[in-house]
């Protein structure tokens, strides 16, 4: 899946740990309006009618910010995703992927729930 490829770099940065529900108002939006919340110039990586993909930068730090056209292909992104392990902040049709820190840091701004991906602690 080509977006899945594109968060593989990004993922295999992100560490591994505990979950929780963040606790702002989740936001709504389109990837630049997400994008100008958190005070990311988007780099675009896809640009598709069922998938716009974005990397940003906060401080040294990369994350992948995602929308999505329905429920149902956001929710597919992510499960296959988790497969490679990493820090989901999820909100109405938009994600964001990367290092816990960062994650949760957009979570006071976007909302969003915290979800975690596969643990490869134990893998090399």
């Amino acid at each position: 899946m080509l977006a899945v490829s594109g968060a593989v770099a990004v993922l295999a940065l992100a560490g591994c740990g505990s979950s929780g529900d963040q606790a702002a108002e989740t936001a709504t939006g389109s990837l630049e309006q997400l994008a100008a919340e958190v005070k990311c110039t988007p780099n675009i990586q896809i640009d598709a009618d069922e998938l716009r993909q974005a990397l940003c930068k906060e401080g040294d730090e990369k994350y992948i910010l995602a929308t999505f056209a329905t429920d149902r292909g956001q929710r597919e992104w992510i499960n296959e995703s988790k497969r490679m392990g990493g820090f989901f902040l999820v909100g109405r049709k938009w994600v964001a992927v990367g290092h816990k820190d960062v994650v949760t840091d957009l979570g006071g701004e976007l909302g969003g729930t915290l979800e975690i991906g596969a643990d490869h602690s134990g893998h090399h």
